[in-house]
Order: C-alpha cells, then structure tokens, then sequence
C-alpha cells in the first residue's frame, strides 16, 4: 500500500504548491493524476519519490519511501531527457539495473537477456543497437517503459507518459500496465487527456494545488469535481460518446 499522509511543498518564494494531500493506494491499482496546469501533478510525484523537498509523510508497504529507492520505479517526462546524448537503446534499458549493482559490477548476460526481453514486450527489440536520438517519442517512451520493466519494482511512478506519442505505442504501454497491475503492481500516472480516464484508470486522484477528490473513478470523475479543480465546466469527450463530467 502506498500512503501518503499531509504532503505539503513549499517552493522558496513561499508559494504553496501542494497543501496536506493525503490518499491510499491499495497493490495492482492503476491511478491517474489529473488537474490543471500548475495544479502540482508533476510536484506530487516528485515529492513521493524525494525528488522534491516537502513536508508529510510518504510511505509504502508500512516503510518509508525513502529507505526503499530498489522498489520503486520513477519516469519523468521524457522531454526533460536529454535524448541527444549518444547512447544505444539497449544500454538505456541496462540503466535500470544499476540501483541494485555494486558501484564495480557490470550487468551480467543474464541482466543483457532480461533487457532484451523487455524490448521484446514493448515491441523494440529491432532497435536495440539504435541510438535512441534515432528513435520517435512513441518508441523512445517505450524504452523507457522496458528500462521500468527489468527493475522490477512495486510501485511505479510516471509522469505524463502518453504526451507526444502514436497510438501505437500508447496501445502497447497501456496493456503492459495493465498487465503489470496485475501482477500486483501499484501504478501512478499524472495524466492530462481527460477523454482516456475512464478506459485507463481503477482509481483517479483530482488535484489543485489540494487534494479535491480521491476514489474509483466511476465515483470522483465527474462534473463536480472536475469544476472544483479546473474553475470551468469540462466536456468530456469519452470513448463512449460526450458527456459532462
């Protein structure tokens, strides 16, 4: 369970970015984010994983996050990375392995064929030898994605990972997240696309600066709520037609 208690930040000009957000998350839920922009979506996530100076308590399977970074995977947007840098696909995926090596150990073969594996899943396994300059942003969030996958963590974190990528590669993350939920996977996910909460989400955190609504998504995700935290009446276009809220 992950559970966060009165999270609070503060940024150094004394602008309150989030106020006492508290929720729980049970194991094998997959949990979206939503809320405007300058709500403290990105904020939130940084804060759980200690990214973020902020006060209250952020803790998983009754420990605090912070004595446990080998269990919980982090990926932030993938326009924050630098995609320039000259590094083969594969080699990022071996990223991933790193938390639990030894500051002189190498990935193994067997750590090779389990990265390999996980391109695999997320259909790149072709472009394993590609710089991942060459790559799309679909295919480079699959990398990512497959990089989350060899550190095989409880909870995982990502921040806006549908944002710039074809409906491809949307298709193939969402099935493997929901595959990993479950597996008993916890999953959080800052998200934008309003249209998609309903088909991608168990449970759905509404957010502005504080905690509006936190439940099942067939309980929070409506027109109340979503006024609350955007200040406007929001029109959803959903996979199964227009509705309010």
């Amino acid at each position: 369970m992950l559970d966060i208690k009165n999270l609070s930040v503060t940024y150094e000009n004394k602008t309150e970015a989030l106020q006492d957000v508290s929720f729980q998350l049970i194991k094998g839920q997959i949990v979206g984010i939503v809320g405007p922009n300058g709500a403290g979506k990105t904020t939130l996530i940084k804060s759980i994983v200690n990214l973020m100076p902020h006060k209250g308590i952020a803790r998983f399977n009754d420990l605090p996050i912070a004595k446990q970074p080998k269990n919980i995977s982090y990926v932030e947007q993938k326009s924050n990375i630098d995609s320039t840098f000259p590094m083969k696909v594969l080699d990022c995926v071996m990223l991933g392995f790193y938390p639990v090596l030894k500051p002189w150990q190498l990935p193994r073969k067997q750590q090779k064929q389990e990265a390999e594996a996980a391109l695999k899943k997320v259909n790149m396994l072709e472009y394993k030898d590609n710089q991942i300059g060459e790559l799309s942003g679909g295919q480079f969030q699959r990398v990512l994605i497959a990089r989350t996958l060899v550190q095989q963590t409880d909870l995982i974190l990502l921040d806006e990972p549908f944002v710039g990528i074809d409906i491809t590669s949307e298709e193939i993350i969402v099935e493997l997240l929901k595959e990993l939920s479950q597996k008993g996977k916890t999953i959080l996910i800052v998200h934008h696309d309003l249209s998609k909460v309903e088909k991608y989400f168990d449970s759905l955190i509404i957010l502005n600066k504080r905690l509006i609504d936190f439940g099942s998504v067939a309980t929070v995700f409506n027109s109340s709520n979503l006024k609350a935290a955007y200040g406007t009446d929001i029109l959803i276009a959903s996979e199964s037609g227009a509705h309010h809220g």
